[in-house]
């Protein structure tokens, strides 16, 4: 079994977000009916650029056009999407910043969507074309805002693993970690969550 680890973090060890992924990591291997094989992709560390107009024109630019810089734009999305393609889950780390996702995770999501890779416009709408897996969120925060409607970080991860195909999404959730009156509840709550989460037996 391949698992696909996407950490986010800029707090590198000191995230929750990765204490908790691992934690899950863990227990998600421990259930697994065949050696389990982690790739882990820290977007913090080794940082994607942000999407640029030269990005696009080298996706819209026919392969045998492409300039140099172009065939290396597009090499690197392409790889990015086949290690997506190779995993069988994907474990991704989601701390919220200022209400929403990283802007590290926003780089690598833009290198993900490629109309006609990964996505296709139909008269029905847009259909995902990546094989479906099982995707878990952790996503971590300083406030409580899953009940509140300020939860604009979840519902956008949703949507666009939807865009891909991705529609075994799972979220575990650790909120008001910089409230201390939450804080150790929130985390035995998501030790919880874990704890009971059980991984189809195919995989």
């Amino acid at each position: 079994m391949q698992i696909l680890h996407i950490q986010s973090s800029i707090l590198a060890e000191n995230s929750q977000s990765r204490a908790l992924a691992h934690k899950l990591i863990q227990h998600l291997s421990e259930q697994a009916q065949t050696p389990v094989t982690l790739h882990s992709k820290d977007l913090a560390q080794d940082p994607i650029a942000h999407l640029e107009a030269r990005h696009v024109q080298a996706f819209h630019t026919p392969a045998e056009e492409r300039t140099p810089e172009q065939a290396q734009l597009v090499a690197i999305s392409d790889a990015f999407i086949e290690e997506v393609r190779q995993a069988d889950l994907l474990v991704i780390d989601l701390p919220m910043y200022n209400f929403n996702i990283p802007s590290q995770l926003k780089a690598y999501f833009d290198q993900l969507a490629r109309a006609g890779i990964t996505f296709a416009y139909t008269p029905e709408g847009p259909k995902g074309l990546l094989e479906d897996k099982p995707v878990y969120l952790v996503a971590t925060r300083g406030g409580l805002y899953k009940d509140i409607g300020l939860d604009y970080q979840v519902p956008y991860v949703h949507a666009f693993l939807r865009l891909l195909g991705l529609t075994q999404v799972h979220t575990l959730y650790a909120e008001g970690l910089n409230m201390p009156e939450h804080r150790e509840i929130s985390l035995q709550q998501a030790q919880t969550q874990i704890q009971q989460i059980t991984l189809k037996s195919d995989i």
